[in-house]
């Protein structure tokens, strides 16, 4: 089941007339309601893309969005259920807190009331119009219930300025909230601020999305932000969707190459599937619990740092020295020179430079990839 659905979406923008660049190739993805999706990539990856498609500041070259089975890209964007969170927040600065929360819910109704003053003047739906206090009204319950719901009650009437990054983002957000949306999106409006606030604020934005229920979609280039906030990653690049799984899934069992070197730090090999359970890699064969593959195939097979243990010398697979080891505060970051290759290894034990060494790992710990050209 999703509320949201981007079926086949292409976008290339002309450069010259003749020349085309292309930023989205042919993305399809389902968004499932309720829960906070993360598109994470780097920089000119197509993700901010992708949201602009979704919210209307951009139109696709190909293919459809469906919200609610109904084909979003034929609503004009004012009408489309979604509202937009961004990284600068474009908060009105001659407004204090409350009228930049009320400011959006103030024009929809002001458009609902010319339309019901029209059908009432050309005979249609006659209804009794609200006055302006009775708007007001509604407007003020609305919005004090955003402002408490975002921790800012007391600022209703405190001044942009004189508010802090975390406080004026909440203030964003409580703006983009108060029209109730179906999705959320959120364009890097994390970005703007210093490390504890935005990691403050992560544990924040999955409260408020906890207590509404709405879905949330965000685009990142922060890995931990990635991974701590969202319910599904969509990993991209050079417009494409590379993987799409659970924060867990894509990072213990990256589709290729390039997930594996973007989530987290890897060891990285050119291996041969002998068969399935059973690969070989720097002359020795390992158990493995893929399967699947042809027999002697070509692949890419990662274990990640933290999953390989630093023995005595001749009690592990390989024996190596350690030719460099930096103290990451929680772990040591370690570089273990074997015969065959360098490997990257963290660990909370310390070793050091020079110290000879074993290394070993487990089955489980090692994951075979297709092979990725580069």
């Amino acid at each position: 089941m999703s509320i949201l659905t981007i079926d086949h979406i292409s976008k290339y923008y002309n450069l010259d007339g003749t020349n085309q660049e292309r930023a989205l190739n042919d993305v399809t993805l389902e968004i499932a309601p309720g829960k906070i999706t993360a598109i994470y990539g780097p920089s000119g990856c197509g993700k901010t893309t992708t949201l602009r498609i979704i919210d209307g500041f951009e139109e696709a070259t190909s293919g459809t969005v469906l919200f609610d089975s109904k084909n979003l890209l034929d609503i004009p964007p004012y009408e489309r259920l979604t509202n937009t969170v961004f990284q600068h927040y474009a908060l009105f600065p001659h407004m204090d807190v409350y009228d930049n929360v009320a400011y959006g819910l103030r024009i929809k109704e002001h458009i609902s009331l010319f339309k019901r003053l029209k059908n009432n003047l050309n005979g249609k739906n006659k209804k009794v119009l609200k006055s302006k206090k009775q708007i007001e009204e509604e407007i003020k319950v609305r919005v004090l219930k955003l402002i408490s719901l975002v921790g800012l009650e007391g600022f209703e009437h405190r001044n942009i300025s004189k508010l802090s990054g975390g406080q004026q983002q909440r203030v964003a957000i409580a703006r983009a909230l108060v029209n109730e949306p179906k999705v959320l999106l959120l364009d890097e409006s994390l970005g703007a601020l210093d490390l504890k606030l935005r990691q403050e604020m992560e544990y924040e934005l999955k409260k408020i999305q906890r207590n509404l229920g709405i879905t949330f979609i965000f685009v990142t280039h922060d890995q931990e932000e990635a991974l701590t906030m969202s319910d599904k990653v969509v990993v991209m690049n050079n417009g494409e969707i590379q993987q799409v799984g659970t924060p867990i899934d894509v990072y213990n069992e990256p589709a290729n190459r390039f997930v594996a070197n973007f989530i987290g730090k890897s060891n990285i090999i050119d291996g041969i599937m002998i068969k399935d359970l059973l690969c070989s890699f720097d002359g020795k064969e390992f158990e493995c619990v893929d399967k699947g593959f042809k027999d002697n195939e070509n692949v890419d097979i990662v274990i990640r740092p933290e999953d390989i243990d630093i023995v005595k010398k001749d009690e592990g697979f390989f024996n190596g020295i350690v030719i460099s080891e930096i103290f990451k505060g929680v772990h040591y970051e370690i570089h273990v020179q074997t015969e065959n290759r360098d490997f990257l290894i963290h660990t909370t034990d310390y070793h050091g430079v020079n110290e000879e060494v074993g290394l070993i790992f487990t089955p489980d710990d090692i994951h075979i990839m297709e092979k990725m050209e580069w």
